[in-house]
């Protein structure tokens, strides 16, 4: 059995101060709307180092303690897979500013579920983020259905 596989990484992490949480309204046209700050990994750069860096990027935001909380990653084909590190914060300096990738302001967390949010599945992506009990957002086909396991 070979175990190797082509695989890609990048990082979303939600910043948060208590009951407001930094949203990003994305502005690339393969995948527009609101969601959380982030990016790809670079070969050879550690998955914390990344998300630091994404976020100071996209947000001018320097966080630290990103806590990993879970992951979401799915198969392209038999060959690729696709991970989304899923990271969490609440310690953060600097000022907030826009970027390029689009524009950050801090939102109601209540308010997420109004807002026209990047993903079909952006909510029950933020119970990975926020229950204790699920680390995993799996998705799978079954025929030509793309289905997803929450674990």
């Amino acid at each position: 059995m070979n175990r190797l596989e082509n695989v890609e990484f990048v990082n979303m992490c939600m910043i948060y101060d208590g009951e407001k949480v930094l949203v990003q309204e994305r502005v690339k046209s393969d995948w527009p709307g609101i969601t959380f700050p982030g990016g790809h990994v670079e070969r050879g750069e550690s998955f914390t180092d990344a998300v630091i860096r994404e976020v100071k990027e996209e947000t001018g935001l320097t966080i630290s303690k990103p806590q990993l909380c879970g992951i979401k990653d799915w198969y392209d084909d038999e060959a690729f897979r696709y991970v989304v590190l899923l990271y969490k914060t609440e310690d953060y300096s600097g000022v907030l500013q826009s970027s390029d990738e689009g524009k950050v302001w801090w939102e109601d967390f209540k308010n997420l579920s109004h807002l026209k949010l990047a993903t079909s599945d952006m909510s029950e992506m933020l119970r990975v983020f926020l229950e204790d009990d699920l680390s995993k957002f799996f998705y799978y086909k079954d025929g030509d259905d793309w289905i997803y396991d929450l674990k």
